[in-house]
């Protein structure tokens, strides 16, 4: 098989596949600038596995380059556009990439990286393989294995540095069934996912989803913002928004929300969603988001929700079972899941492989609690759990309780794990008030933590200007401890 292929066979030919910007391209003509970029990588030396780091803004031009290197039976890289030197050089370092794809003005930043890199990759700027894409012939795909690499995601580094994430040819064979099955959608679904096609969540849900169903793709060159989600949503008028609570949160704060017009299916993933806003955003558009999880590790979402109880539901296929076959009851627990788009690994990661892959099993470094009903909560990472007074507590739960008492007076809220001088754990609250509202976000956050059970109280608040958040728009609550408790 070749996954390239898989996602591009059921697309009507005169059907338009994206439009970005001015630019459309339809599923005919994507067929054939695929099949030519396959062609043009092959020419230039790509061989069966070699890597294909791509470097630039979301476009038709990131597509056609990234399905042709897996189309001409390499490995296509995704890479975050504004990584910092230090994340890219361990990148271009350990990936052993073939090739480099990149802007004109990133060539000299990553000439100067790959000094030193043996066998160093070879920079091809987007211009020059346009160039190649002209003069080449159309060619079959290459036959790959289904376990064969097809792709690697980096995952986003909210615990440390970013790892590749090897994900096989097989992960495209499923890629409608959230789609189809919880989402509801078909052919006729116009897909805007507001986060970057490097991140797992949007290269799942929408690039490899949306064309695999037929559908049409709306991608954006620039980085998100509440208004330029607007902007896009009025020029191009999707049907479904895929994006994350911290953006959803801010479309709900600029009055966004309900200027998006034509959007009839909403989906959250990238971290919990909070009660709270899935009540605004309901109430601003009349829909309420799809609450999901999923892992750069699935690329697709393997669990969802669609009440106000904050419990998930496995998706289509999605296999669950505790990674202790008998964990205490009602205590948060890492499980194992099975699916067919589980990744095969990580790359030169050994120690983390063994602790999260087990003969086609993944298990999520974040805790879960089973409920009666086949519904699962989701309760954070190992070190979002804290036990105090012989209780665990889960910050994620303490951060949500003080979210929803300070509503709207408040722009965002954090709750961090960490260790009091006593030597005890403790509860730390930051939060970003509402421009124009800081008494009122001060005083009911105030009055939140008071009517706290005691020990779920924060012993620290902090009022901050912004909360540190990776490029996927995750939180980094490692960088919290570091920025303003100074523990590691």
């Amino acid at each position: 098989m070749n996954a390239a292929e898989c996602l591009l066979a059921n697309g009507r030919d005169e059907k338009v596949a994206i439009e970005a910007g001015d630019d459309r391209i339809t599923y005919a003509e994507l067929r054939d600038v695929v099949a030519r970029a396959g062609t043009a990588w092959r020419a230039l030396g790509l061989g069966p596995g070699d890597r294909v780091l791509v470097f630039a803004p979301d476009s038709i031009a990131w597509v056609t380059a990234y399905l042709g290197a897996i189309w001409g039976g390499g490995v296509a890289v995704g890479l975050n556009s504004r990584l910092f030197e230090r994340e890219l050089s361990v990148i271009l370092a350990e990936s052993g990439a073939r090739f480099v794809l990149c802007d004109p003005g990133s060539v000299a930043l990553l000439d100067r990286l790959c000094e030193g890199i043996s066998p160093r990759p070879q920079l091809v700027t987007a211009g020059d393989f346009h160039a190649r894409l002209r003069r080449a012939s159309p060619s079959e795909p290459v036959d790959r294995d289904d376990e064969d690499m097809a792709l690697w995601v980096y995952s986003s580094g909210t615990t440390g540095q970013p790892k590749g994430v090897i994900h096989a040819q097989r992960m495209v064979l499923p890629a409608t069934e959230f789609a189809e099955q919880v989402l509801g959608l078909d052919a006729d679904a116009k897909i805007f996912a507001t986060s970057k096609l490097f991140f797992a969540y949007a290269l799942g849900n929408s690039l490899c989803a949306g064309l695999a169903l037929g559908a049409t793709l709306v991608l954006d060159e620039e980085w998100p913002t509440a208004e330029r989600v607007a902007e896009v949503v009025a020029r191009h008028r999707p049907t479904v928004l895929f994006s994350v609570p911290t953006l959803y949160l801010k479309m709900l704060h600029s009055g966004v929300a309900a200027r998006l017009e034509g959007v009839s299916t909403f989906a959250s993933a990238g971290e919990a969603l909070p009660v709270t806003v899935r009540r605004a955003w309901r109430k601003a558009t009349g829909v309420a988001p799809v609450d999901c999880y999923g892992a750069s590790e699935t690329i697709f979402l393997m669990l969802h929700g669609g009440d106000e109880s904050g419990l998930l539901t496995a998706s289509p296929r999605v296999e669950l079972r505790p990674r202790d076959p008998t964990p205490p009851p009602g205590t948060p627990h890492r499980l194992w899941l099975r699916h067919p788009s589980v990744a095969r690994g990580y790359w030169q990661r050994p120690e983390a492989e063994r602790d999260a892959f087990w003969e086609g099993w993944f298990s999520p470094g974040d805790l879960f609690r089973a409920h009666d009903d086949s519904r699962w909560e989701v309760c954070g990472r190992d070190d979002d759990m804290l036990k105090i007074s012989g209780q665990w507590v889960s910050v994620i739960e303490v951060e949500h309780l003080l979210a929803s008492a300070c509503g709207d007076a408040v722009q965002e809220l954090a709750a961090v794990g960490f260790e009091n001088d006593d030597g005890l754990s403790s509860i730390a609250a930051f939060a970003v008030a509402t421009a124009g509202a800081e008494l009122e976000a001060e005083r009911r956050l105030r009055a939140a933590v008071d009517g706290l059970p005691k020990l779920k109280r924060p012993r620290e608040l902090r009022w901050v200007p912004d909360l540190p958040r990776t490029a996927t728009g995750k939180l980094q609550r490692r960088k919290l401890r570091e920025l303003y408790l100074g523990q590691p």
